[in-house]
């Protein structure tokens, strides 16, 4: 694939010319929200494809969304549907995205539908990395027909992109250039805490600079702990520091939610921040800031900015505040509590301490290592001999 500086450029082009198109793959809950939130942008420069097998029931949801959508008085958005593209047939793929030429395209499908797999991993095992191979099925896929179609399109993932970059860049193939979620999930639970301490109201006016892997994500939002790390974490107020212990800010992140699809309106608002960022930067020519998982085919989550530097279009880690090596080492030390202890040469490595929990707890003996070219197989062997028996119980 080109740079992403160079995709970027493309992307510039179409935004000064009012035509930008957005293809959605996969319309599972977090398509569907990502498609009404499009919508309701009420931008005319932006289209949006809908890809994937069934086009009949893609069809559905987004007659829904157009019709619910200009209730509200804000559809200007053009919306086209292709079926038939399994996301097992990379040609099928590479196909659909030479014939709309897409300037975003937003990886929101899923390898085992319908299942949230913390339901399964966090009371048994208090870890998601074990779902690596399957966040990565469908992404590696995808990412091998963007290289074929020799795309222009950003990239955005939203599966457990604090290791499915990196996977594939380990590998030496094409990746996501942004994840979605997971970080940038917790950041708005700390604007909330901030403001709730301070005894404001405006919490837009809080600022956070903040890196952390998927786990503290997690963590941090169920239990309002960090399991004993220390976190690079600062809050700002107005623009000004403030001082308020870690503990204090995490305690207060406990906010309850709901454990249906429905959390998936924050993965959804994730890719729409990213799209807009980009947008954004763009139109105002000023930096905007998200926090995204797997940045560069780095492991973990982190502050990155989107604007102008050296005179073009750029994306890159934000170290304002905290170095990379800082940010790294924290991401680096969640994820091993995650169960990913290294991705190296396009190797995934879990912990032994997953290892031993996924025998205790499920009776599966997961390999020390999963290569590339093993994704696969243990994907198939995670549905069989650990989704299947505790959703079939």
């Amino acid at each position: 694939m080109k740079t992403m500086q160079q995709r970027l450029a493309v992307v510039e082009s179409h935004v000064n010319a009012g035509n930008v198109k957005v293809m959605i793959i996969g319309l599972g809950s977090v398509g569907s929200y990502l498609l009404d939130y499009l919508i309701s942008k009420n931008d005319p420069a932006i289209s949006v494809v809908v890809v994937g097998r069934d086009a009949a029931k893609m069809q559905t949801k987004v007659n829904i969304t157009r019709v619910a959508g200009l209730i509200r008085g804000v559809n200007k958005s053009r919306i086209e549907v292709e079926g038939g593209v399994d996301l097992t047939d990379i040609d099928a793929i590479r196909g659909a995205i030479a014939r709309h030429q897409p300037d975003f395209i937003v990886n929101s499908s899923r390898a085992y539908p319908g299942l949230k797999y913390g339901s399964i991993s966090w009371a048994n095992v208090r870890a998601y990395g074990i779902w690596s191979p399957l966040a990565i099925r469908f992404t590696k896929n995808i990412m091998e027909a963007c290289d074929a179609a020799d795309a222009d399109a950003i990239v955005i993932n939203t599966s457990y992109s604090d290791a499915v970059i990196p996977w594939l860049k380990s590998a030496g193939k094409a990746y996501p250039d942004f994840g979605s979620g997971n970080l940038n999930h917790l950041v708005p639970r700390m604007k909330f805490a901030v403001a709730d301490r301070l005894g404001v109201s405006d919490y837009w006016n809080v600022d956070v600079m903040f890196a952390a892997g998927h786990f503290h994500d997690v963590c941090i939002s169920k239990e309002g702990q960090a399991e004993g790390v220390t976190l690079p974490l600062k809050v700002y107020y107005k623009g000004v520091e403030q001082d308020i212990p870690q503990d204090d800010i995490f305690a207060a992140c406990r906010i309850p939610m709901p454990v249906d699809q429905t959390r998936n309106m924050m993965n959804a608002s994730s890719n729409y921040q990213i799209i807009t960022a980009v947008i954004d930067a763009i139109r105002t020519k000023e930096n905007q800031r998200v926090f995204t998982p797997g940045f560069d085919g780095n492991i973990g989550g982190y502050p990155v900015l989107v604007g102008y530097r050296a005179g073009r279009l750029d994306a890159w880690i934000d170290e304002s505040v905290f170095s990379f090596e800082e940010m790294n080492r924290a991401d680096r030390a969640s994820m091993a509590l995650d169960g990913v202890e290294d991705i190296v040469d396009g190797k995934l490595v879990y912990t032994d301490a997953l290892i031993e929990k996924a025998r205790k707890a499920f009776g599966a003996e997961l390999p020390k290592t999963v290569a590339f070219e093993d994704i696969e197989k243990t994907a198939k062997f995670i549905i069989d001999e650990i989704i299947l028996p505790q959703t079939q119980k």
